[in-house]
């Protein structure tokens, strides 16, 4: 018979140690976790989905504004109004402006925005804007999440399929599940260089999406800037892709939109817009007027059942751009923004209020008066059910 083993008092003693540092160091990571540093609290049931607006009404007041100096524009995630401010993004019900969820850490925002029905929220850690979450709209509920590369100051853009987080050093693209589709320039932690860096001593001043491709006015020594155009999603993530790339022989250049054929681009120093084709030659060109553009967004780009519309303000005046040519179809003069269709209408934000667009022609059929309390800079636009949106610079104003 096997006689059973003794504990001894040293034995427990030692086993109350392991014990107790174990659970020491549980407590050692989850104190220093990002679960610890991150509130998360989804609205009870899904927001429910406001009819659209079928007709635009004849006046229009506040309902309910927010602090929100991390959104560009305003951020419309499913049927949610998402706000950005602080540490905390929250999702607010449209007619009320009552927060429904929100989702806070304990680091800063770097900008907010939405696509595939998520709001996509972008952290500051030291360094860069590095850690990225997509929230549901309807819930607030976390969906994918990943770290990135994108730089202080970073935008989010949205061409229907992929999201571009912009940079003047290096910019990236990323499909639904928030994996990597493209890199382009020179990120802080370089793994490929012979793949990545073409023109390593390049930064980037203007970026546009469109049909899943992305353009970028590069400024680089030696050159009179230059516009290049890549696939948002090549065959292979480490090595972009590019359709063209040419000089343009102007300082001053933005790129104003892009699609599968071509893409259009402002000599400011001209007043001059140039449209080129894949082959990286001048399809047409026209005059505009320039003033002082909100670069942070002045490019509207609508889905409609016919198809897509894009607005550009030129920061003076509204430009509605033929989705197929980007050629003008109608121009709007002194205006505060690209506008947004509502209730088969544009609307253009005015000094004034808000001028009533025929979409087809551009003729303004009236205005309809708006209190911006003083406010005279540029205004950003979106609807969601009957609600219009107003990003008057940090506030957004809800209107109805």
């Amino acid at each position: 018979m096997v006689r059973p083993e003794r504990r001894t008092r040293t034995d427990l003693a030692v086993v109350v140690l392991i014990v107790v540092a174990v659970l020491a160091g549980s407590v050692v990571l989850w104190f220093n976790s990002d679960a610890r540093a991150t509130v998360s609290e989804p609205a009870a049931q899904p927001m429910p989905e406001l009819p659209a607006a079928t007709a635009v009404p004849e006046t229009l007041s506040e309902a309910w504004r927010a602090t929100s100096p991390a959104t560009p524009v305003p951020v419309v995630a499913g049927h949610a109004v998402v706000t950005g401010s602080g540490n905390e993004v929250s999702g607010h019900d449209p007619l009320t402006g009552q927060v429904a969820w929100r989702y806070a850490r304990d680091i800063p925002l770097c900008t907010v925005g939405a696509e595939w029905n998520r709001a996509i929220a972008v952290y500051r850690k030291s360094e860069n804007c590095s850690e990225v979450t997509s929230l549901r709209g309807a819930t607030g509920v976390r969906g994918p999440q990943r770290n990135t590369d994108a730089e202080f100051g970073t935008q989010l853009l949205a061409d229907g399929t992929y999201v571009t987080a912009t940079g003047q050093r290096s910019f990236e693209s990323w499909r639904s599940d928030l994996v990597r589709t493209q890199q382009f320039g020179m990120p802080p932690a370089v793994k490929n260089p012979d793949n990545n860096m073409k023109r390593p001593d390049c930064t980037y001043s203007s970026i546009a999406v469109g049909d899943e491709r992305v353009g970028a006015v590069e400024t680089c020594p030696r050159e009179q800037g230059r516009i290049t155009v890549l696939k948002a999603h090549p065959e292979d993530d480490e090595k972009p892709e590019e359709i063209f790339s040419v000089v343009l022989g102007s300082l001053s250049a933005g790129v104003i939109a892009v699609n599968d054929k071509y893409v259009a681009v402002v000599l400011r120093d001209r007043s001059q817009v140039e449209v080129y084709n894949n082959n990286g030659a001048v399809e047409t060109t026209f005059p505009v007027r320039i003033g002082t553009p909100d670069l942070r967004a002045n490019v509207q780009v609508e889905s409609t059942s016919k198809g897509h519309r894009i607005y550009w303000h030129t920061g003076t005046d509204t430009v509605a751009l033929d989705p197929e040519t980007l050629t003008p179809l109608w121009t709007s003069p002194d205006t505060l923004g690209p506008g947004v269709g509502f209730g088969g209408k544009q609307l253009v934000p005015v000094r004034e209020g808000l001028a009533v667009l025929d979409v087809p022609t551009g003729n303004r059929e009236r205005v309809i008066p708006v209190d911006r309390a003083g406010y005279t800079g540029p205004v950003q636009l979106n609807a969601v059910g009957p609600v219009l949106l107003e990003q008057r610079g940090d506030t957004l104003v809800a209107l109805r």
